[in-house]
């Protein structure tokens, strides 16, 4: 028996923090879709591969407030911390809407905001 969407997503989700970026492919389809609303759409795995190699320079730092499941989607609400391109930490607050076939991850939407409150 195959593993339920939100486990999918939390294992993938543990391998980035680790920097294993390529275990976190083999979760998603080839043909994955990444929607950053507002801001730019990847098209295909390839694509993400590419996204992951600039935006991780440091494995990011996830905090998970929720984790809702429904049928082929699982939606991530939180915080992450990532490093950018001067080095500098910059927390963002997110919610992530994953849509799921075939067992891999085929879509994301996410809403990412950067968190200047703190």
């Amino acid at each position: 028996m195959g593993l339920d969407n939100k486990t999918i997503l939390e294992k993938a989700n543990a391998a980035v923090t680790q920097g294993n970026n390529e275990e976190f492919l083999s979760y998603c389809n080839d043909d994955t879709t990444w929607i950053f609303v507002g801001d730019q759409t990847l098209k295909g795995k390839e694509a993400v591969r590419q996204y992951m190699v600039k935006a991780y320079i440091e494995p990011p730092k996830f905090m998970v407030e929720n984790l809702i499941a429904e049928g082929d989607f699982v939606t991530a609400i939180g915080k992450i911390s990532m490093k950018d391109e001067s080095g500098n930490t910059v927390d963002y607050s997110y919610c992530d809407v994953w849509r799921f076939k075939d067992g891999k991850m085929a879509e994301l939407k996410a809403f990412v905001i950067e968190d200047k409150s703190e």
